[in-house]
């Protein structure tokens, strides 16, 4: 038989062993998050630099259009960010404060000329592809309507045409 002591002494000494473990979990813990803010601050100041680049680079772009007396896309409702949007930019989904400007130019286009659709018409995917002014070959997904109904869609995905229903028709 085990003396009463002994026992207590013995559960003392598995509390201190447990106790250790815990430190030494907290201590890595601490160690993970430290690491995890050093990354996220990283990436903070990496993001802030790509959008000031991309300000930048809008900026010079647009300088050199007007310089070579380019054709301007005027965006469509209220001011948007002081960058123009560049292809293959994730385009946020609209809100009511959003403009036209958050979409790439290709994207503008298309929703200025279905904006210029009088009434309520169903306007042919062919038919945006002409008023743009681009080629229509014939072929299954890379023509010029294809793209535009691609376009259409995504924008009205997104909310971007401000509840317009109007359907594209090939």
């Amino acid at each position: 038989m085990t003396s009463m002591s002994g026992l207590l002494e013995a559960r003392e000494a598995c509390a201190r062993e447990r106790v250790e473990v815990l430190r030494e979990e907290a201590a890595r813990a601490a160690a993970a998050l430290e690491a995890g803010e050093v990354e996220l601050d990283r990436r903070v100041i990496a993001r802030e630099e790509f959008v000031d680049a991309l300000a930048e680079s809008a900026a010079e772009s647009a300088a050199a259009t007007e310089a070579a007396g380019g054709e301007k896309v005027a965006p469509a409702v209220l001011a948007g960010p002081a960058f123009a949007p560049v292809p293959g930019v994730i385009v946020p989904p609209w809100r009511q404060e959003l403009s036209a400007s958050v979409l790439s130019l290709d994207n503008q286009r298309i929703l200025n000329v279905l904006q210029d659709q009088p009434g309520g018409e169903a306007m042919r995917a062919k038919d945006i592809a002409a008023a743009l002014g681009t080629r229509q070959p014939c072929g299954p997904t890379s023509t010029p309507p294809a793209r535009a109904r691609r376009r259409r869609s995504q924008l009205l995905k997104r909310g971007s045409l401000g509840g317009q229903t109007r359907s594209i028709q090939c």
